[in-house]
């Protein structure tokens, strides 16, 4: 069955079905008394069935979609944590472990929380990721270990979960705050950032500590593959295309949605290091 997710700031979650022509809801998700005041702005489907999360606030809660009553029925969240202390602004589900799933907030902390744990107050593991708000994450759909936050701090933080004492790498060259990044479903070290400088940054991490020239180097790092600048206003969110290579789609605060791809010479001039991002050293070791 084909779904879609829709949030409110009348604090529920509507889930309606994209295929039919005729506006109905089939299920309506709840926050609970842990969202009185809350006003949610952000969804993240498990891609193992059947798990949602919403936030609210300092709080995220799961839902299980396979439990739910019938068509129209009101679904109370099944499991809320609360380990944040200031507003989550993004939760992601892990792609490759149905039970994990990160959250970032601005308590400038990165967040990585079990389902199974029974412990609904405290993450399996938390980092002080940046120095100012973190607004958001995306784990790499190839590494089971590999993440990246981007934060208000206008750097993109590369993390292993094996070892999230010290960051593995910091992008830099963002002017602004960062709101989104996602990894290209196509490519293990390809990444993608943007924010209110009215930029999308395309990295590749195979070309971290490359040698440049002086010029290049005015540029910005080896790393900075490509800068789409085409946009007038903040850069609201982005996707890639999940069949398409090196194709995005991106939309503004100015109401311009851009669907654009650079050029193959960009990505394609010689041959990549293609070293994977699990094996990148963390800085400072």
């Amino acid at each position: 069955m084909s779904l879609t997710g829709a949030e409110y700031s009348e604090r529920r979650v509507y889930m309606t079905h994209c295929l039919s022509d005729q506006a109905f809801i089939l299920i309506t998700f709840a926050h609970g008394n842990a969202a009185t005041d809350a006003e949610m702005k952000m969804l993240s489907w498990n891609v193992f069935p059947v798990d949602l999360l919403s936030r609210p606030l300092q709080t995220i809660c799961l839902w299980d979609i396979g439990a739910g009553p019938k068509e129209g029925k009101v679904v109370d969240a099944k499991t809320i944590f609360t380990g944040h202390t200031a507003v989550v602004e993004d939760v992601s589900w892990h792609l490759l472990h149905e039970s994990l799933f990160g959250s970032v907030a601005d308590d400038q902390k990165l967040m990585i929380w079990d389902t199974r744990s029974n412990n609904t107050s405290k993450a399996s593991h938390s980092v002080d990721a940046h120095t100012a708000e973190v607004n958001c994450l995306s784990f790499n759909p190839y590494s089971e270990f590999i993440l990246a936050t981007g934060s208000a701090d206008k750097t993109v933080a590369l993390w292993d979960l094996r070892n999230l004492k010290l960051k593995l790498h910091s992008f830099e060259s963002h002017k602004d705050e960062i709101f989104q990044v996602q990894w290209s479903p196509h490519n293990e070290t390809i990444l993608a950032s943007s924010g209110t400088d009215r930029r999308l940054n395309v990295w590749d991490l195979s070309k971290i500590g490359e040698e440049q020239s002086a010029e290049d180097a005015e540029d910005g790092p080896p790393e900075l593959l490509f800068i789409h600048g085409g946009h007038t206003a903040k850069i609201s969110d982005f996707s890639w295309n999940p069949g398409e290579p090196w194709i995005i789609c991106s939309v503004s605060e100015d109401n311009i949605m851009q669907v654009w791809q650079m050029a193959e010479n960009i990505y394609n001039d010689e041959e990549p290091d293609n070293t994977p991002a699990s094996e990148l050293e963390p800085q400072g070791s």
